[in-house]
């Protein structure tokens, strides 16, 4: 495998976690034990691309849509952040990783805030990776409430249409603190954004793999990084022939 350029490491990935279900059923196992793997491995994931230099990473755990999935199903994605947060609430504590929810929050139990709200508070200061979990997120929904915020402000008298610009949309945004989107990953085979980051994405380089997200481990993440330092990323302009 080809080395990876450590000066040229994209500060931040984002991650469709793609494939919990059929990983389990690949093994004959309830899809819930799919789902636990892949919460597992959003904790060594995240530890991997800390090791490599990355700054933040997104992980889409759970959609607005996802709701409509079985209710068993539901109960079970909601319940187990919960239990896992308080299984590693010491790691976490004595870790370096900056942990955030993100996406709306007016859908979960009270424990659930509560859970996320203490995490969000001991990390807030911490000085690694920035991790973003994405749950209950859409980006259609978070584009509407930004329009939302900045149409009220406008309201107010607090700002002009001359001040409508894309960094005062960007300003709104969930990810608002955290640094241009590089590389977006999907795993296991599907090749759509499914709602997803969709204005961050303007200029992001996608890369899609048939890995299942159980699956994807830091050799994997690896891969990704060099396909993506392959890239030649042009933002819209083009390179001086003549060099």
């Amino acid at each position: 495998m080809t080395e990876i350029d450590m000066e040229r490491i994209p500060k931040h990935i984002a991650i469709i976690c793609d494939g919990n279900g059929r990983w389990a059923k690949k093994r004959l196992m309830p899809r819930s034990l799919g789902h636990r793997k892949g919460g597992f491995n959003i904790k060594d994931v995240s530890k991997a691309a800390e090791r490599l230099g990355v700054k933040c990473i997104t992980f889409f755990c759970f959609s607005t849509e996802n709701w409509n999935r079985p209710k068993a199903e539901v109960d079970y994605l909601m319940s187990a952040p919960i239990k896992f947060l308080k299984r590693f609430h010491k790691d976490i504590l004595n870790g370096t990783t900056q942990i955030r929810l993100i996406g709306r929050k007016d859908r979960f139990t009270k424990e659930f805030l509560d859970t996320f709200r203490d995490i969000e508070e001991i990390t807030k200061d911490k000085t690694g990776i920035r991790m973003n979990l994405c749950v209950d997120y859409g980006s259609y929904e978070e584009i509407t409430t930004a329009i939302k915020k900045i149409a009220s402000e406008y309201k107010d008298g607090n700002i002009t249409l001359d001040d409508i610009t894309p960094e005062l949309v960007t300003k709104n945004l969930y990810t608002y603190d955290c640094p241009p989107l590089d590389l977006l990953i999907r795993t296991s085979g599907e090749e759509r954004i499914s709602n997803f980051l969709l204005w961050q994405l303007a200029y992001s380089e996608l890369y899609f793999t048939d890995t299942l997200w159980p699956d994807f481990d830091e050799k994997e993440l690896k891969k990704a990084i060099i396909d993506y330092q392959s890239r030649d990323r042009r933002f819209g302009t083009i390179k001086d022939e003549n060099k």
